[in-house]
């Protein structure tokens, strides 16, 4: 993420988990460290994976105090191995250890979700399928788990209700069918919105191809069905294949033809990536 990201879309969700776990002042550091005295600790990788979170890490400490240092060996997308001491972050003692836990919270996280996503892209290589998110994150946690999801070589569906039309099983029931439901957004979205709808048989594909949709969500659908819809929809749409969706059964999904695959576990199923602050000891003022 870059400064500005950082500043718009970050500082604030970065400070209310500071709040969170500092309501008035970290107790146990301040009954320890009664006053200012330089420190250093080393960031240790523990498990193989992707790092993703970097720049969200050490916005942690920088919101607390500006003048913590970081030496950062590696970048976010690179592979790191157990045992490898990726950063060493100098400053404040106080500060190290009031940060400590929020930082790795954010960095294990992003870097866990980039891992999975990664193992996942690995299994549609070989096919034209782009490999997306969904909105099924985390609350207030969206733009660190969307970006940890490009970062491991996934791509990025709608951020948000804002952002694009996906005509869900309940929008096509309240507008009254596929064709309705597609008619209305096309007469309330401005012309430069796509419009996804998903269905869930080849019936209400072709009544959405017919009504000129420009993505259709192949919902908890058949191989076979599914096959069938991309037959149908070539030239016409581009096909989004959906529906519990993971890492153990995604490659019966590679070969069927669809533009895209989503998937809800890429955010809302990826373990942490175990990571870890060490070795914290005092330094001596440069």
């Amino acid at each position: 993420m870059n400064s500005i990201t950082m500043a718009l879309n970050a500082d604030e969700l970065i400070m209310s988990a500071l709040r969170e776990d500092i309501t008035s002042e970290d107790i146990t550091t301040n009954s320890v460290m009664r006053e200012y005295q330089k420190g250093e600790v080393e960031l240790i990788c523990k498990q193989d994976g992707i790092i993703a979170g970097l720049d969200v890490f050490k916005r942690v400490f920088e919101l607390l105090d500006g003048k913590t240092e970081f030496e950062i060996r590696v970048k976010d997308g690179d592979a790191v191995r157990a045992g490898d001491k990726i950063a060493t972050v100098r400053g404040d003692i106080r500060v190290l250890l009031s940060g400590e836990r929020t930082a790795l919270n954010f960095l294990q996280r992003m870097s866990g979700i980039a891992t999975y996503t990664n193992s996942v892209v690995k299994l549609l290589e070989g096919s034209k399928t782009k490999l997306l998110d969904t909105r099924k994150t985390t609350p207030n946690m969206r733009v660190f788990e969307k970006y940890a999801v490009r970062v491991g070589g996934g791509c990025n569906h709608r951020y948000n209700l804002s952002d694009g039309i996906l005509l869900k099983d309940n929008h096509i029931g309240a507008a009254g069918g596929v064709k309705e439901a597609v008619k209305m957004a096309k007469e309330y979205a401005p012309f430069v919105r796509k419009i996804e709808i998903e269905v869930e048989n080849l019936d209400m594909l072709k009544e959405a191809l017919d009504a000129g949709a420009d993505i259709i969500m192949l919902d908890n659908m058949s191989a076979e069905d599914m096959r069938e819809a991309v037959r149908c929809a070539s030239g016409r749409a581009e096909t989004e294949c959906s529906g519990n969706v993971t890492r153990e059964n995604i490659a019966q999904l590679k070969d069927i033809g669809v533009d895209y695959i989503s998937s809800g576990a890429l955010t809302h199923s990826a373990p942490i990536m175990d990571l870890s602050l060490k070795n914290l000891h005092a330094v001596t003022e440069r």
